[in-house]
């Protein structure tokens, strides 16, 4: 197993889990989410994910011209959002992987390939 873990946050779950009128600003939303999210690309989120973490951030809709940092990897899902995170769960099924979403089917379809699942709530208490 590759020792980095890494961390997929559902950006439009957990941007949309606070009634802060993001609606009015997607992107903007987004990228406030994807800057909070950068410092745990070297601390993790001990004790329950140690870093360093690879940490991504996936976007859909009006939020995908939200560009990278360093520290998150941005990913645009070229259709649903969902279905981009099964694939990256899918496609790193040697590490462990930890996706962020309240999403019920996400969270079962991820769950399915091996990964671990936390709710927006968790994030927000460790940002």
């Amino acid at each position: 197993m590759d020792p980095m873990p890494l961390l997929i946050v559902d950006a439009a779950n957990v941007v949309g889990s606070r009634p802060d009128g993001w609606w009015r600003d997607r992107a903007g939303a987004a990228a406030r989410l994807r800057d909070t999210l950068a410092p745990l690309a070297g601390s993790g989120v001990p004790p329950e994910l140690p870093g360093p973490t690879e940490v991504v951030l996936v976007v859909e809709g009006a939020a995908r011209g939200v560009p990278a940092v360093p520290g998150v990897r941005v990913v645009a899902a070229p259709g649903s959002g969902d279905d981009a995170i099964v694939e990256l769960v899918g496609a790193a099924a040697d590490r462990r992987r930890l996706v962020v979403t309240a999403d019920r089917e996400l969270r079962g379809r991820v769950g399915a390939l091996g990964a671990e699942v936390r709710g927006p709530r968790w994030l927000h208490a460790v940002i």
